[in-house]
């Protein structure tokens, strides 16, 4: 899953994107409103975090203007603006509206459950033959044995099990575990699924696509 957050203070920008790396999620930031505008005009978020008072003006008018055009990504509003009108404005636009002063793991919390809503609904559990995962306890079990994750094993993981039988590019999990930071060309993904591949043990399932990515599944035939 993959968030922007739009944050001018640069501290809380470092501290939230720290916060929702450590739980998982790939995170871009932007320090402005052409910033995020930019972000969002050429990658998919899963759910979108604006400070309401950035530099260029307040987001609020930005967001009503996107719905109104029909953009559907969740929003999070992180603001100081705390009096019941602001929230009720606010929310007359966006999904959540959280006050600063506030707790990070809160944030967190409330960023992952967005992100759920993004898209088209996901089962809680996703199974693929002996494997099981556990998406909401963000458990994994193979022949209902545990396996000890990473957090970013278990999202290109959910991602893969998702898509069992389909080759899924190496672009798109990248992105499910880290940020665009990352090129597509890197050796961590190749890193993590040699280590994934360890843990899920015999029989081996996960396969290399060369070229393509990588498969949960049978591997193709030799041509």
């Amino acid at each position: 899953m993959r968030v922007l957050v739009a944050e001018d203070d640069e501290n809380l920008r470092v501290a939230v994107e720290a916060a929702l790396r450590g739980s998982g999620l790939a995170v871009d930031t932007a320090a402005d409103l052409p910033d995020a505008d930019e972000a969002l005009a050429v990658n998919a978020y899963d759910c979108v975090v604006f400070d309401r008072m950035l530099p260029a003006g307040d987001a609020l008018p930005y967001v009503e203007r996107r719905r109104q055009a029909g953009w559907t990504v969740p929003v999070l509003f992180l603001t100081a603006r705390d009096t019941v009108r602001d929230r009720i404005a606010g929310l007359a636009w966006a999904d959540d509206y959280l006050v600063k002063p506030f707790a990070v793991p809160e944030l967190v919390v409330r960023v992952r459950s967005l992100c759920r809503r993004s898209g088209l609904p996901t089962p809680s559990v996703l199974r693929w033959r002996d494997l099981e995962l556990d998406v909401g306890a963000h458990e994994a079990r193979r022949g209902g044995t545990g396996l000890r994750l990473t957090r970013k094993e278990f999202a290109v993981l959910e991602r893969l099990v998702a898509a069992a039988g389909d080759t899924v590019g190496r672009a798109e999990l990248i992105a499910a575990a880290w940020d665009e930071l990352v090129p597509p060309a890197s050796n961590v993904l190749d890193v993590l699924v040699t280590q994934l591949r360890r843990k899920l043990g015999p029989p081996p399932v996960l396969h290399t696509v060369r070229g393509a990515g990588y498969l949960l599944g049978d591997p193709a035939p030799p041509a």
